[in-house]
């Protein structure tokens, strides 16, 4: 994977890190880490999946896991917990910032469709597997409005194949104006609304040399 954000670029293959054209150097935990949070965004990873994942097998305390934050944050010139693009997710753990990183995808990935969720003021890339909607800190899409449940439905991809279900909501999930009772399948230009929070279902047939993903945590 390739990525750019800000005066940064990312090339996990590489295993490389530049800034302002500069190779920047970060212990091999830290790169770990990195890579871990900028493949799973925006998703928040807890802490313990971070040991989990960063230090397999090794008992290390939550010490580590911020010496290497602060690394990171460090080389990137980052230094901001909650608006950067390493962020923390008070009491869970990070995540790594969708807005303002673009991606060079794969010649494999280019021939596939790519699907997205279009909010008022935000985009999300559906990448195939589970993608859990709610207000809870760090599930996938996060919508911060208090009529959203903390898990309030769950969209599942799978190449085109899109999917969206109630999670067993208050307020409810819709899908072109009608309350969802089990699993539904998508189509293109599908409204979906959750709680009320409306968004639109959307499939691009090509992606072209590069794309920009954009994510905002707080709608109304």
């Amino acid at each position: 994977m390739h990525v750019r954000f800000a005066d940064c670029e990312l090339d996990t293959g590489a295993r490389q890190l530049l800034c302002q054209s500069r190779d920047v150097h970060l212990s091999p935990k830290a790169f770990e880490l990195l890579k871990t949070l900028v493949e799973e965004r925006p998703r928040a990873l807890s802490k313990q999946e971070l040991l989990d994942r960063v230090w397999p097998g090794v008992f290390v305390s939550d010490a580590s896991l911020a010496r290497a934050v602060s690394e990171i944050r460090e080389a990137i010139g980052d230094h901001s917990r909650s608006d950067g693009f390493l962020q923390t997710v008070h009491g869970y753990g990070y995540r790594f910032a969708t807005a303002g990183v673009v991606t060079a995808p794969g010649a494999a990935e280019t021939l596939r469709p790519s699907c997205w969720l279009i909010g008022r003021d935000f985009e999300y890339r559906l990448t195939d597997g589970e993608h859990t909607v709610g207000r809870e800190p760090g599930v996938a899409i996060r919508l911060d409005s208090p009529k959203v449940s903390r898990h309030h439905a769950r969209v599942v991809a799978q190449g085109r194949e899109v999917s969206v279900e109630d999670l067993g909501s208050k307020n409810g999930t819709f899908v072109r104006g009608v309350r969802i009772e089990s699993r539904t399948l998508l189509v293109a230009g599908d409204e979906i609304q959750i709680g009320p929070v409306k968004l639109v279902f959307r499939v691009d047939e090509g992606i072209g040399a590069t794309e920009t993903e954009v994510w905002k945590d707080e709608l109304i």
